[in-house]
């Protein structure tokens, strides 16, 4: 009977919560695999996400960057309900926030007015973050519809438009070049009847011999 005995396989080691499993594509070496995975929205979201979300512990970043992926996949895919319940819920938070930043500027008013300042434009503040962010989820539900006119385009570089041409600044208008008759064929300008002709003038004929100078005989 043998003795020998099986070694058992040790337990597969865990990764830690701030590990990131990434695989690298065909043909990538180890530098752009890490540079691929940098810059990827879902690994930088993941991060920030992590970096603030502490109330229920460490949150395991692989799991993040996968729950993420499958989000964008569902935007992709036309799917909005996820974002619509986010913005819907990011108003009701911003509106709490307005309210008890205005429930502690009304608690200083009148003894510390600084405070009641600052406690206030913080509120307003909230309050606009909430009034966009509802805007925002009502421009999601309802896009709004964009009316483009017709547009005749012609061979070569004229462009015929539908619609009443604007008015002329300052009650300008457009003079049109004269058309030459001597342009078109078979016409010719209009010079008119002929008229008959003038007789000379005989008293001018003379002016010169009156006006004569008179020269001395040297």
């Amino acid at each position: 009977m043998s003795n020998t005995k099986t070694k058992a396989k040790a337990p597969a080691k865990k990764n830690g919560p701030n590990t990131l499993e990434i695989t690298a594509q065909s043909g990538e070496d180890e530098a752009m695999t890490k540079a691929r995975n940098v810059i990827a929205p879902t690994v930088r979201g993941a991060v920030t996400t992590q970096a603030f979300c502490k109330v229920f512990g460490e949150t395991d970043l692989t799991s993040l960057i996968t729950e993420l992926a499958k989000q964008n996949e569902k935007v992709g895919s036309g799917d909005l309900r996820r974002a619509e319940n986010m913005l819907m819920t990011q108003a009701h938070t911003l509106d709490a926030i307005f309210n008890e930043l205005a429930r502690r500027a009304a608690a200083n008013m009148g003894e510390y007015i600084n405070a009641t300042d600052r406690y206030l434009r913080l509120a307003l503040k909230a309050q606009s973050q909430c009034r966009a962010t509802l805007e925002t989820l009502a421009t999601i539900k309802n896009p709004p519809v964009i009316y483009a006119k017709q547009a005749n385009i012609a061979n070569g570089p004229q462009q015929v438009n539908n619609g009443t041409s604007p008015a002329h600044v300052g009650g300008e208008t457009s003079i049109e070049p004269n058309k030459l008759l001597e342009q078109q064929h078979e016409q010719r300008l209009d010079t008119g009847t002929q008229g008959a002709a003038i007789g000379a003038d005989k008293e001018l004929e003379t002016v010169g011999a009156i006006n004569r100078a008179e020269v001395g005989n040297g």
